[in-house]
């Protein structure tokens, strides 16, 4: 292991750890491209909802299927930000949105240190010159962290 850390760069040896540690080196939680002020918990994103004054564009970047079955009202579903396809959607999903518009991803499918679409939406975004970006940090998944904390939901099977 001495020899390991003597010549391996530094990333490979973070990367084995977070490995090693059960965390996805491409979650959302490891080497993530925005600031902790981007960051909102999900009472906080419930707060701003309710909010009537505060205008956010919200879209939700993971499977259609979840979105279909709950979402965030209002939100738009934009397609898995680790595909492709996923990312030309939010692409033009956003097209007309102003450049300093509040926007704010938001995902959900798995827990946070595994969640594979945040950071790949986020960067789209910042490359597209957005400047305003917030995340939602969904620790478990959306059910458990939006859905059953009694937060409001819209979509096919939703009841709240």
């Amino acid at each position: 292991m001495a020899m390991l850390q003597r010549f391996a760069p530094p990333a490979l040896l973070l990367s084995l750890s977070l490995i090693m540690s059960g965390q996805n080196p491409d979650g959302a939680a490891a080497y993530s491209p925005w600031t902790p002020a981007q960051v909102l918990q999900t009472d906080q994103m419930a707060k701003m909802l309710a909010d009537k004054s505060a205008k956010p564009r919200v879209f939700q970047v993971g499977f259609a299927v979840l979105y279909k079955s709950k979402h965030i009202p209002g939100s738009v579903f934009a397609g898995p930000g680790s595909k492709d396809e996923g990312l030309q959607a939010l692409q033009e999903a956003v097209a007309s949105i102003p450049k300093n518009q509040l926007i704010v991803l938001y995902c959900g499918c798995c827990p946070w240190d595994h969640c594979p679409n945040m950071k790949p939406a986020y960067r789209l975004l910042e490359s597209l010159g957005y400047k305003n970006i917030k995340v939602v940090e969904i620790p478990t998944n959306f059910a458990k962290d939006w859905v059953e904390k009694g937060f409001p939901v819209a979509g096919n099977s939703a009841s709240r």
